[in-house]
């Protein structure tokens, strides 16, 4: 999820942590917690630095390790044994266990949308991308500032956020089912599709669709339950050349392609070098794709240019391209 909303989500436990009475009795636990729970719910979104070193890096690594099974443990311990150096009269096993809850939360919560995590690292790396909730979902950020607004109001905090919980739990099992719905919509319309990546928008009735078949990429939406098919493309694998070989090497390309399962590539010839470029078909805006990755060979096959990232429109990537944005 996006960061307002992990924020408002460790608010949210914070205030069901008044349900534990040994919280309720003790406001120095409790404002020890709700630090905890605030930390904790965006801790593993701290790879984020990540982004200041490169993309590729940023790319390879986010929501990997900092969301696996091993830092979810280590991020409540961490975080508590912190909190509890300044406050430590404070229980220590509820202070750990409220801050674990949120830090699970968090790398729950993110595999319900299209980007997905490394949760079960380290028993494997493949990334768990439920795709039905919205990245920013905004029925569930505004339930989150309700029971914020109604919990400054004066109402009691834990049974507020038990309620709102109880609702948005039964929001996510509606959005698995209007899911389902949908691939069973596409398998009807595509019947050999042995793939099929769903992207929810922020539009409750408005789905980005990408279907994989044996030999078929399909690009569509889906609006109320009618299915449009926008873009269609051969399925065809990447040939053994040199110079895919090379740009394989590239830290840009590599990290792409660990993280983008439906995929297609073009090779385009240039006076003085080769360029191939590789476009996730999961995320169409308009009529553009926008998460790519692009390396430049030159007759000597050397990579002189490469990017990997979000970008909107061809003139701002031949732009990286050109200004080195992710130098070799």
């Amino acid at each position: 999820m996006d960061t307002g909303t992990h924020i408002v989500m460790g608010i949210a436990i914070a205030g069901l942590s008044t349900l534990d009475p040994v919280v309720s009795n003790d406001p120095v636990l409790f404002n020890a917690i709700f630090a905890g729970t605030i930390i904790g719910s965006h801790a593993p979104d701290f790879d984020t630095v990540l982004k200041l070193r490169n993309n590729a890096t940023y790319i390879r690594h986010h929501r990997g390790v900092t969301h696996s099974l091993p830092a979810v443990i280590i991020w409540g311990l961490l975080i508590a044994s912190l909190i509890h150096l300044f406050v430590p009269q404070v229980d220590f096993t509820h202070l750990w266990a409220w801050t674990f809850l949120a830090v699970v939360v968090h790398v729950f919560v993110d595999i319900f949308n299209a980007y997905g995590t490394q949760a079960y690292r380290p028993f494997t790396n493949k990334w768990v991308a439920h795709g039905f909730i919205n990245t920013f979902d905004p029925y569930i950020f505004t339930l989150h500032l309700a029971g914020i607004g109604a919990w400054l109001l004066g109402a009691e905090p834990g049974i507020t956020w038990l309620i709102l919980y109880t609702v948005i739990l039964l929001y996510y099992i509606k959005r698995y089912l209007d899911k389902k719905e949908i691939v069973k919509k596409i398998h009807e319309t595509i019947p050999d599709a042995t793939e099929v990546a769903t992207s929810p928008t922020v539009k409750q009735n408005y789905w980005r669709v990408a279907v994989t078949t044996p030999t078929k990429f399909y690009v569509g939406t889906v609006e109320n339950g009618h299915i449009e098919i926008v873009d269609e493309f051969d399925k065809v694998p990447l040939p053994e050349s040199n110079i895919i070989d090379i740009a394989k090497t590239d830290k840009n390309i590599s990290a792409f392609l660990s993280f983008s399962p439906v995929y297609r590539w073009e090779i385009n010839q240039f006076d003085d070098y080769t360029e191939v470029r590789f476009i996730d078909l999961r995320y169409r805006s308009r009529t553009y794709y926008p998460f790519v990755a692009v390396v430049q060979i030159n007759e000597e096959h050397e990579i002189i240019s490469s990017y990997t990232g979000w970008i909107f429109s061809e003139h701002k990537l031949q732009n990286k391209l050109y200004i080195g944005d992710n130098p070799i």
